[in-house]
C-alpha cells in the first residue's frame, strides 16, 4: 500500500547538518504518522522523531531534541528530518515510517507503532 524511499544521508563534519527525505508512494488508506528511526552497527533501531498526519503534532527522542527537525509536505507526501549540529554519535542508517491509526503522536516512538519502512539511508559523521 505504501512505499517509502529515504535519500539525503551521507558524510557530514561533526557540527554540521544534513537534511533527509522521505517520499511516500503507493496507495493509503486513511491518515498516517510518520517517522524517523536510526540504527548503528551492532545497536537497536531507536526511535528519532515523529510527526502526525496534520503535521501539528512533534515528538522527538531526548538524544536529538533541539538539534533535529522533522516535518512533511503532504501535498508531496514527503517528511523530512533536518538535522543540524551534528555529532559522531548520530552516526548511523537512518530510516523513514510511516503509521496507522490516528493515534496520539506519543504513540508513535516505538517500532511496533509502524506500518512501512523505508530501507534506509547511511549518516557518517566524522570528529
Amino acid at each position: 500500500q505504501v512505499q517509502l524511499v529515504e535519500s539525503g544521508g551521507g558524510l557530514v563534519q561533526a557540527g554540521g547538518s544534513l537534511r533527509l527525505s522521505c517520499a511516500a508512494s503507493g496507495r493509503t488508506i486513511g491518515t498516517y504518522a510518520m517517522g524517523w528511526f536510526r540504527q548503528a552497527p551492532g545497536k537497536e533501531r531507536e526511535f528519532v522523531a515523529a510527526i502526525s498526519w496534520s503535521g501539528r503534532n512533534t515528538n522527538y527522542a531526548d538524544s536529538v531534541k533541539g538539534r533535529f527537525t522533522i516535518s512533511r509536505d503532504n501535498a508531496k507526501i514527503t517528511v523530512f528530518l533536518q538535522m543540524n549540529s551534528l555529532k559522531p554519535e548520530d552516526t548511523a542508517v537512518y530510516y523513514c515510517a510511516a503509521g496507522g491509526g490516528g493515534y496520539s503522536i506519543s504513540y508513535y516512538n516505538k517500532r511496533s507503532a509502524y506500518d512501512y519502512w523505508g530501507q534506509g539511508t547511511q549518516v557518517t559523521v566524522s570528529s
